[in-house]
């Protein structure tokens, strides 16, 4: 948060990029993202923590099904049968999968279906707050950043959480302070990215990129880790999930080709049905 709020605030004096400056306004055209992206956060990484890498990557699969409601529900979006029927497919999988999960923990299972709910959220109303033009990309991130700081600090101060990190031993080791810069660098690099994404494009195809990359992860996760405990069961979910990922992944990108191609598309054949008829005559 304090890397996204310098850098974007270095930009803006430089004149790199513009976003409005803060008045009372901005808290309530911000309201409610800066509370739904510190619940991504804090649930993301208790679920991480309790649960085995493959495990955590099927059941984030259901923030596809879950943003798929809150765009129908909060933007009045409408999706092919074709669409809905992947999705299914997609969470089908992910229930075959966390059947056999030999490995059950209640906690852990609750904690990874609050993310789903505060990633869809989040996605829905970053795509909703993008809509309003006086704060523009940049003004949603800064603003996000800046509200949600200071009251963070103060909550992991009241958990003990920041006097641990204060009191951690590699403070003065140089290599671990060049990778934990860089991770802060990368963390608004990746914010950044996704509020782009969601701005050119739509919260759910936010979510299937993350799918996309999701496939990847799940299956170097049974073989590095040591924590997945095989089934054939388990891995057929896996299967099936990752397949309903990709064939959504493959509707949806293929269904949001510009519409002047299918226009140049249908000119093109009304031309050539002229020319033979033209011919016969």
């Amino acid at each position: 948060m304090i890397t996204t709020i310098v850098v974007l605030y270095l930009a803006k004096k430089s004149n790199t990029v513009k976003f409005p400056d803060f008045d009372r306004s901005v808290v309530l055209k911000i309201f409610p993202l800066p509370l739904l992206y510190v619940g991504n956060h804090v649930t993301g990484l208790a679920s991480t923590k309790k649960l085995s890498l493959p495990m955590f990557t099927v059941l984030r699969k259901f923030t596809i099904l879950m943003t798929m409601i809150l765009e129908a529900y909060l933007l009045r979006k409408t999706f092919s049968r074709r669409l809905i029927c992947s999705v299914v497919t997609i969470v089908f999988g992910a229930m075959v999968a966390a059947s056999s999960d030999l490995a059950f923990d209640m906690e852990a299972y609750t904690f990874i279906l609050l993310n789903d709910a505060f990633t869809a959220a989040t996605g829905v109303y970053t795509k909703k707050k993008l809509g309003d033009q006086s704060l523009g990309k940049y003004g949603v991130l800064f603003y996000n950043s800046l509200i949600i700081v200071l009251p963070t600090l103060l909550a992991s101060a009241f958990t003990g959480d920041l006097t641990k990190a204060l009191l951690f031993e590699d403070w003065s080791n140089v290599a671990f302070m060049l990778c934990f810069l860089l991770s802060c660098f990368m963390g608004f690099v990746l914010m950044c990215s996704i509020v782009l994404c969601s701005f050119y494009n739509s919260a759910l195809t936010t979510t299937v990129v993350g799918a996309i990359k999701n496939v990847a992860v799940a299956y170097i996760g049974i073989f590095v880790g040591g924590d997945y405990m095989f089934s054939w069961i388990n891995f057929l979910g896996l299967s099936i999930c990752m397949s309903g990922g990709i064939v959504y992944s493959y509707l949806t990108f293929n269904s949001s080709q510009p519409p002047g191609n299918n226009a140049e598309g249908t000119q093109e054949q009304k031309i050539l049905i002229s020319e033979d008829l033209s011919r016969k005559d």
